[in-house]
């Protein structure tokens, strides 16, 4: 037989049943309706629901069924007008056999009211006798187990509930958890191994970074999962409309319904590993925008603990502090906000009702079952949750919710000195900005001194060459007018004048010529090549005029990358020159050269005693 596609829905009067069921004949169908029991078959279609609520058949009820779609569509009405039929999308549950669901010790005590108990035992052992044997229960060959054996199996799964299964799957241990022996390591040292590992795996480098460049953090706060835009459900007060897709039903419809015998203890873990897989998948939602991608399977595991490690928590304080250490050691993105946000949407979830987290479930699944070695962990857990949760009462979610409403988590505690590393980063941020103010406050003042003392030393510099040049060029004209002067025979100032205007000195370069810095053996070849140009000029004189070279090239002596410096020299030393002339030609009985403010290594004065003397030189 087959299991057809259906969904359940009410209004105050009836319970409406939508049966999918093509290529079948409405000749064939044939319905039971009895209470809480609702059989239907049409070949090769079989399905047996039980009700939350009771029906009657009463003549009220009205069927039809659409031949393109192959929709068959039946409303039944209620026992209880107005009544509202509980958990009609736990679709697992409904097709459940009636049974005992509860989880009662086998053995009571009976001394007290012992004939009305004595009365239900034998009332129930009459209707076992009525039920047939089951003769195809399933059989294995019995193999005894040592006590040393027994024990040393450790429990983990579903409310601890499994065992023994990753003896047999060892290749897929290391991709798929962390522990390296699940069957022969205890819940303590799982734990200890835990928080080594994730305090080995913290990175406060990584911490920082997301601490102060939280632009995407912002960006990931801001987005919206989609149960926060849940609307409150108008059938069942305090939890939200909630819907399911195709595919989500055929998966419900997919699972195989079975009763969870827990204890307390079983109970308390499994509602404490429920919470830390939904924390890790409400981040996983977030962090990627709601849009799942190939590293989901891997950031949902990782971030659990229950997932990863296979750990059981004794309170819900120890899985928001195990959740948060891990939020912060593993994913791309690793800030303390996140943690929060996940832990508000956790809450969201919980309080939107068990559809809410049926859903969320059933989207872990799919993403467990679309990788390869992820799709273990269903068997382990998410399929027993999926089930599980369908047959929890609604109150205990709602006293689950507001019992994580109440949770907080800080950063201390997380024992992963968060506090002090942000005080110490913000402390060097703020060095770092007052040096960074301190340099542009100050720029402008170092600018301006640094170049007032550049310009200072580069005018002194100047100056000094300039007036090496000059004294260079004074010496040449005053060797070239005293030389004219002894050829002429022409004694007094009249000579004087006339050679400087006959051989006016040598043109220099002004200081839009180009900068190209001249080397000392260049200024010195210069001077030689003046030297040269004097025919008349006395032998010693041309040994001053060199030695005279000499010393300008030793004060010239500049770098490769002065050639601004060369620049100015040459222009105050066009000045000086042209000083020079000036002062030759105001000068009629006899041109005498001041001083120099600075050393003047040679000095020449012509007088109108000594005409025939080509110069007097005199040092200083």
């Amino acid at each position: 037989m087959i299991t057809p596609a259906f969904d359940l829905s009410q209004d105050p009067e009836y319970l409406i049943l939508s049966i999918r069921v093509p290529y079948t004949r409405t000749s064939e169908f044939d319905l039971y309706i009895d209470g809480s029991d609702f059989k239907f078959y049409a070949k090769p279609y079989f399905l047996r629901l039980t009700l939350p609520g009771r029906i009657v058949e009463d003549g009220r009820e009205k069927a039809k069924f659409d031949i393109d779609k192959g929709l068959f569509t039946l409303r039944v009405p209620k026992e209880t007008s107005g009544e509202n039929f509980e958990g009609l999308q736990m679709l697992t549950s409904l097709l459940a056999p009636k049974g005992s669901r509860s989880a009662k010790p086998l053995v009571e005590d009976l001394s007290s009211g012992c004939s009305e108990s004595v009365g239900d035992v034998e009332e129930e052992e009459e209707d076992d006798d009525e039920e047939e044997f089951d003769w195809q229960v399933e059989q294995e060959a019995y193999t005894e187990s040592s006590e040393e054996e027994l024990r040393a199996q450790q429990k983990y799964g579903f409310a601890n509930q499994r065992s023994g299964v990753f003896a047999r799957l060892q290749e897929e241990l290391s991709d798929l958890i962390d522990i390296k022996n699940p069957e022969g390591t205890t819940a303590a040292e799982r734990r200890q191994a835990r928080l080594e590992a994730e305090a080995s795996a913290f990175s406060p480098d990584h911490y920082l970074a997301d601490l102060f460049e939280d632009d995407e953090i912002k960006g990931l706060l801001k987005f919206k999962p989609w149960w926060t835009k849940l609307s409150p459900s108008t059938v069942q007060d305090g939890e939200a409309a909630v819907s399911f897709t195709d595919d989500e039903k055929e998966q419900l419809r997919k699972f195989t319904n079975r009763s969870f015998l827990l204890d307390k203890t079983s109970r308390h873990q499994a509602w404490l590993g429920l919470a830390d897989v939904l924390l890790a998948y409400c981040y996983e939602v977030r962090s990627t925008d709601g849009e799942h991608n190939v590293e989901s399977p891997w950031t949902i595991r990782k971030l659990s603990g229950t997932l990863c490690w296979l750990e059981t928590y004794g309170s819900f304080q120890e899985v928001l502090v195990s959740f948060g250490r891990r939020a912060l050691s593993y994913p791309l993105h690793r800030h303390f906000a996140l943690v929060s946000a996940a832990l508000r949407d956790t809450t969201k979830i919980f309080q939107s009702g068990r559809a809410c987290v049926l859903k969320c479930l059933l989207d872990i699944h799919k993403v467990f079952r679309e990788n390869e070695p992820a799709y273990i962990l269903n068997d382990l857990y998410i399929t027993d949750y999926c089930i599980w949760i369908q047959r929890v009462k609604s109150k205990k979610v709602t006293s689950f919710a507001a019992m994580l409403q109440k949770a907080s988590l800080r950063k201390k505690d997380l024992e992963l000195e968060l506090e002090e590393l942000e005080e110490a980063a913000t402390m060097v941020a703020e060095e770092d900005e007052d040096e960074q103010e301190a340099e542009e406050q100050g720029a402008p003042k170092g600018a301006s001194t640094s170049r007032g003392d550049s310009s200072s030393a580069f005018s002194d510099s100047s100056c000094s060459s300039s007036g090496s040049s000059d004294e260079s060029e004074e010496s040449e004209a005053e060797g070239q007018g005293c030389t004219d002067s002894s050829r002429r025979g022409g004694g007094g100032g009249g000579g004087g004048v006339e050679t400087s205007k006959d051989n006016p000195p040598l043109p220099q370069p002004t200081s839009a010529a180009s900068p190209i810095p001249q080397e000392p053996t260049s200024t010195l070849l210069s001077a030689e090549r003046k030297v040269d140009a004097l025919p008349a000029a006395s032998e010693s004189t041309r040994q001053l005029i060199e030695e005279l070279g000499e010393r300008v090239a030793e004060d010239l002596n500049v770098s490769e990358g002065s050639s601004c410096k060369v620049e100015r020299s040459r222009s105050q030393l066009s000045s000086t020159e042209a000083k020079t002339e000036g002062t030759s030609v105001r000068s009629s009985g006899g041109t005498v050269l001041e001083l120099s403010p600075r050393r003047n290594p040679l000095l020449i004065v012509q007088t109108e005693d000594h005409p025939d003397d080509s110069g007097f030189i005199k040092r200083n």
